[in-house]
């Protein structure tokens, strides 16, 4: 049967890597511009911590919200400077100043230890803002993108509210699909990006590295049952090597469905945020989607 994208129940690509520096984000922009020309669509970067597809993407803000992430703790007045926190906090979060205390932010990791042993109950624990998330327009369709300020955590949290953000604007546009930029590497804004996807579609390069962390990365997509299929970005840099990760995907019957070539325009390309690409990268990059929809049929 020959797959088709609809409105009623959107398609949920979610691109990832390994590791950083494989061409994910070029990737998932090129295949979000070849599916805007088919149907309406959604994109949302959940690379929180270090965003950068709205470079390519130039987006127009409509709407900007705060996120409100892990609460941190708050030495009030009540404190009597006996030096309890400033002992037991492991992550030297606790400042001594002036013959008292105050917070580093920068320092806290939100474990609520000093709050709970204060025996004065100076210590409250504060919600505060983390970061932005914001809802834009584009040329290619509607993107909700985010980005958590330097040193916050809950970056997982975050990437979940983009990605709920995202389904509502696909249900509100009447998107086909939602084609999502997730974060490098396997850890928790990698696992928050996959969940509900229909498919992940891994980038990796041609080097060991990049072999190993594929491994990694479709270890992670077997255990949570996430279908999954690869791309070889620069494949022709070192045959051999991309070789063995297609022998390597052909014993866990996972199909490879793109092999992009290197084209030396591209970095220029990238640099002058010229977008959409074009060159032989980005003719076989668009020719991924015509075989994502065969995988998927």
């Amino acid at each position: 049967m020959k797959f088709e994208l609809t409105s009623e129940n959107p398609l949920r690509i979610t691109v990832i890597s390994g590791k950083g520096g494989t061409g994910k984000t070029t990737v998932a922009a090129q295949l979000s511009y070849v599916l805007s020309r088919i149907r309406k669509i959604v994109i949302a970067d959940c690379d929180v911590d270090a965003p950068n597809l709205h470079l390519l993407l130039k987006p127009e803000v409509v709407e900007e919200r705060p996120f409100f992430g892990l609460k941190k703790a708050k030495i009030g007045e009540k404190c009597t400077s006996c030096g309890l926190c400033y002992e037991l906090c492991r992550f030297d979060a606790i400042v001594e100043e002036n013959g008292g205390y105050r917070i580093d932010e920068t320092r806290c990791e939100g474990c609520a230890l000093c709050y709970n042993a204060c025996p004065e109950k100076a210590i409250e624990m504060v919600e505060g803002e983390r970061g932005k998330v914001y809802i834009s327009n584009t040329k290619i369709g509607r993107f909700v993108h985010a980005v958590l300020y330097p040193g916050e955590e809950n970056s997982g949290k975050l990437v979940m509210e983009v990605k709920e953000l995202a389904r509502a604007e696909a249900d509100r546009e009447g998107a086909a699909a939602i084609i999502v930029d997730g974060a490098p590497g396997i850890g928790c804004p990698v696992i928050a990006s996959l969940a509900n996807t229909d498919v992940a579609l891994v980038v990796t390069e041609p080097t060991l590295s990049g072999l190993s962390d594929m491994l990694r990365i479709l270890d992670l997509t077997e255990h949570f049952r996430i279908r999954s299929a690869v791309v070889i970005n620069k494949y022709d840099l070192n045959e051999d090597v991309a070789e063995e990760i297609e022998r390597k995907c052909r014993d866990r019957g996972v199909e490879v469905l793109g092999r992009v070539p290197y084209d030396e325009t591209l970095p220029e390309q990238i640099s002058m945020l010229e977008f959409p690409f074009r060159g032989k990268a980005a003719g076989e990059i668009e020719k991924v989607w015509d075989r994502l929809r065969e995988f998927l049929s």
